[in-house]
């Protein structure tokens, strides 16, 4: 979106007001309760299926630095150091690529341009698995990295060595990241569930085998992270090429697939600063924890509100992709009321979620702790920062769902821009001040994230309330037909 465009987001507001007719295209039956109940279910629809997946892939990497652990204290450290640079440096941007088929191939959908859903995603795929090869440099090199940042010598060539043998992962899980888009774009989400549950159960099954059966050790956890990702990728191929509901989706292969690969980057660049920018801030609050007095307690803290933060993070991440695809349907369907509705039913989702998570994580912190340690100084620290980790995850499920309006409007790069200045000018700095001139400790590095997180969120709703959607459904027409290429070619 060009400077330009981003002005026509500040026009009219969200929700009209009573008795204006926006253009001869919005009235006031969009608010219709049994509109909004329709729409409701729908979501929720979207929103399940989303979520089991999204949790279910985070643990895949989970469960290998699991049975790692089982191998001693040196290589779960090693494991929990080269899969957190694996995440910051190749899973995030893989992630943050692939989301920008969310606008391409929703929008596409919803003008039931169907044939360059299978365009747009051959697209992508390219672009992913040529970005796998400097990602795969990089993790080759890893152990000599974590040496020059003065990491302990052992930690660090066992990390190495981890960090190599993920490399075969990358690839499918970049084309893994394109599928899921591709299905989801068309509502198709079940697949999705099934695929990634037998996937989790075939990890499992995989890691046990060449961690202890075989005797591969760590090199053998991180492999079968491969194997997981590539298995799941070759079930959704089969589904995407047999399935009669991607008949018209997925043509086959074509050449023009390798064409207007700058047109997908202009979205798919920003939408992965949007997740990294985000990733980034919170591994940095992992390092200044290791800053403070008494680092072991600190990191130690630290290192579980991040897991729960993130198990968390799973249900409004599924909300997000929800919306997204909700949002982008219906722009490119040319219905602008219809998206607004969508965007104003994910964020009372999102406002009851948070709700309803905060007060489960308050009414637990006491117990919480329990559940990764028995030393009682860290469990009562935690249950301490546990209000505080509650307000953020409360305002992570807003961000989160706003987050999946921009992408489905295809805002990525005002998206890109308003992580960096929330996270970066506010969010770390504050941070820095409350832990470190005010000593607040682990509980200041939260409230500083926090204050980031809002500000991110106050950003994206502001824009969100002032949009003029008629306009954004006139801009998602011509995104889709000025990419689009006709059906013949195509086949």
């Amino acid at each position: 979106m060009d400077q330009d465009d981003s002005k026509t987001l500040l026009e009219s507001p969200l929700i009209p007001k009573k008795g204006h007719d926006h253009g001869g295209e919005i009235t006031n039956k969009c608010f219709d309760i049994p509109d909004t109940i329709a729409e409701l279910k729908m979501q929720l629809k979207l929103a399940g299926p989303l979520v089991v997946v999204s949790f279910l892939q985070y643990s895949l990497q989970m469960i290998s630095v699991m049975f790692v652990g089982h191998l001693g204290e040196l290589s779960l450290s090693s494991a929990s150091m080269a899969t957190s640079f694996a995440g910051v440096t190749g899973f995030s941007f893989m992630l943050g690529m692939g989301s920008g088929l969310e606008t391409f191939c929703g929008q596409a959908y919803g003008a039931k341009q169907y044939h360059m859903l299978g365009i747009h995603m051959q697209r992508a795929m390219l672009v992913v698995v040529l970005l796998g090869i400097p990602i795969s440099v990089l993790w080759a090199y890893s152990g000599y990295i974590f040496t020059s940042c003065g990491q302990d010598l052992a930690i660090s060539t066992h990390a190495g060595i981890y960090a190599r043998w993920l490399i075969p992962s990358i690839f499918p899980y970049g084309i893994l990241q394109c599928q899921l888009r591709f299905l989801q774009a068309q509502n198709s989400v079940k697949p999705l569930m099934i695929s990634t549950a037998f996937t989790s159960l075939v990890h499992v099954f995989a890691c046990w085998t060449l961690v202890f059966r075989v005797g591969f050790g760590n090199k053998g956890a991180a492999l079968s992270n491969a194997i997981s990702y590539w298995i799941n990728v070759l079930i959704l191929a089969i589904y995407i090429k047999f399935s009669p509901s991607c008949q018209k989706t997925w043509t086959g292969f074509s050449k023009e697939g390798m064409k207007n690969l700058v047109g997908f980057l202009s979205l798919a660049v920003p939408s992965a600063l949007m997740v990294c920018l985000e990733m980034w801030s919170y591994e940095f609050l992992v390092l200044m924890s290791g800053l403070l007095p008494n680092p072991k307690l600190e990191t130690s803290m630290m290192s579980i509100s991040l897991n729960t933060s993130s198990v968390v993070f799973r249900i409004p991440f599924g909300f997000g992709s929800a919306v997204s695809t909700r949002v982008s349907n219906e722009l490119g369907a040319g219905q602008p009321c219809a998206a607004r509705l969508a965007a104003r039913v994910v964020i009372f989702l999102a406002v009851a979620e948070g709700f309803l998570v905060s007060l489960v994580s308050v009414a637990v912190r006491g117990v919480w702790g329990y559940l990764y340690t028995n030393e009682e100084e860290v469990v009562k620290y935690l249950a301490c920062i546990m209000p505080v980790l509650a307000t953020s995850n409360f305002m992570d499920g807003i961000q989160t769902g706003l987050s999946g309006i921009a992408r489905g409007c295809g805002w990525q790069k005002i998206g890109a821009f308003v992580n960096l200045g929330a996270y970066y000018l506010v969010g770390l700095p504050c941070a820095i001040i409350l832990t470190f001139v005010y000593h607040l400790g682990g509980k200041g590095l939260w409230m500083g994230i926090i204050s980031g997180s809002g500000l991110q969120a106050l950003l994206l709703l502001a824009i969100t309330m002032r949009t003029d959607w008629e306009q954004q459904a006139r801009m998602a027409r011509d995104r889709v037909y000025s990419s689009s290429i006709p059906i013949d070619m195509a086949s």
